[in-house]
């Protein structure tokens, strides 16, 4: 991709307000695409554009949902930088797939936390889990963001570009408090061992995740966002209510924290298989025929 096509790419997403994220893996997948045919974007057709999602598919194995973001970027790169309409650029609809993340219980939960020996990370999924944040809310916390008044964190620029708060318990205030006494860094709670100056990058979080996984034995859980999904799934199983946890979240729409209410322990104790009914019912019958004899 030309620097000019960059940069014109690059401030449409800043104007709309795309997180620096999103900006980054658009920008990504939009430069994959040109260095698979060695081409600019802009010299591309559409039947290069498919074959290409077709080569991610089929060759390089990836799933309809792992190119969930190839899809978007090339959409917003075509449609509102090279000004495509229809009938010159159009993918296939997307597969939508429905899968209920693995849930780790309590005890799963804090054998992982204490299978992580680095004081860093242990401390970051404590946080994840204690607070229901994403990965990369959790690296970009700062000492300001902690509230030990209000007992709340304070997520800043979330996504979708939205602040919220949090809650914050006194066991990971304490935690909190006595890992900063010995860090070493004026801004970011997490900062990295390689950049300084800078927070820790989202992939050393997942590696440090999947680390006390394995070293915890355990094979449930894919991916550091598993605490996220199990801090929901518990807070429901709790009682909390699903409107308050939506804002916790950071949800807009609370369709998206409902998908927890299928995963939730209590609910589907509640729920009697028709086998066991045909039991039950036999059962009883038993024992009335019993009583009459």
């Amino acid at each position: 991709m030309s620097t000019l096509l960059r940069k014109k790419f690059l401030n449409h997403m800043i104007l709309k307000g795309f997180s620096k994220r999103t900006q980054m893996s658009y920008i990504t997948a939009v430069a994959g695409l040109a260095k698979y045919y060695n081409k600019s974007p802009d010299l591309l057709d559409n039947d290069q554009i498919q074959d290409y999602i077709l080569y991610l598919l089929n060759d390089k194995k990836k799933a309809w949902s792992s190119c969930n973001v190839v899809f978007s970027a090339f959409k917003c790169f075509f449609r509102n930088i090279l000004n495509r309409d229809s009938s010159t650029f159009s993918l296939p609809s997307r597969v939508k797939q429905t899968r209920l993340p693995e849930i780790l219980s309590v005890d799963e939960v804090w054998r992982l936390i204490q299978a992580c020996s680095n004081t860093k990370h242990r401390t970051l999924l404590m946080t994840i889990y204690d607070a229901g944040l994403r990965v990369s809310e959790a690296v970009s916390l700062k000492s300001k963001h902690i509230d030990p008044e209000r007992m709340v964190i304070h997520i800043e620029q979330g996504k979708g570009a939205k602040d919220r708060y949090t809650i914050l318990s006194k066991y990971l205030l304490e935690k909190l408090i006595r890992y900063m006494d010995v860090l070493h860094s004026e801004t970011w709670i997490f900062p990295s061992s390689y950049n300084p100056g800078q927070h820790l990058h989202i992939s050393s979080a997942q590696k440090a995740y999947n680390l006390a996984k394995k070293k915890a034995s355990m094979t449930k859980g894919h991916g550091i966002h598993t605490l996220r999904h199990c801090f929901a799934t518990h807070m429901l199983e709790a009682g909390m209510d699903i409107f308050t946890l939506q804002k916790l979240l950071g949800h807009s729409c609370v369709k998206t924290t409902m998908r927890y209410l299928h995963m939730t322990r209590n609910r589907v104790r509640k729920i009697e298989s028709p086998l066991y009914l045909i039991h039950a019912q036999d059962k009883e019958r038993d024992t009335k025929s019993n009583l009459y004899q």
